[in-house]
């Protein structure tokens, strides 16, 4: 009995399959825009996709918000 992949490895596993977001040039880049995505919705940022924030941890939910383009990469911003 085969089990599904929960979304969090589905969306690792594109990441390092190479699909990479809209704006987003490099896996490398868009692994670390997520990782500041999801400092902000660890200090309480709304995400902008619906979501349960107790059935997803906010990992998943930045990887998906990054996937769909919803976050933006800008290079000047630390």
């Amino acid at each position: 009995m085969s089990r599904s992949k929960a979304p969090l490895e589905n969306l690792l596993v594109d990441v390092a399959e190479g699909a990479v977001a809209p704006g987003i040039d490099s896996r490398f880049q868009m692994i670390i825009v997520a990782g500041k995505r999801t400092k902000q919705l660890l200090q309480g940022a709304e995400a902008r996709i619906e979501s349960d924030l107790l059935r997803r941890k906010r990992t998943s939910i930045a990887l998906e918000e990054v996937k769909r383009g919803l976050v933006r990469f800008n290079e000047q911003a630390e």
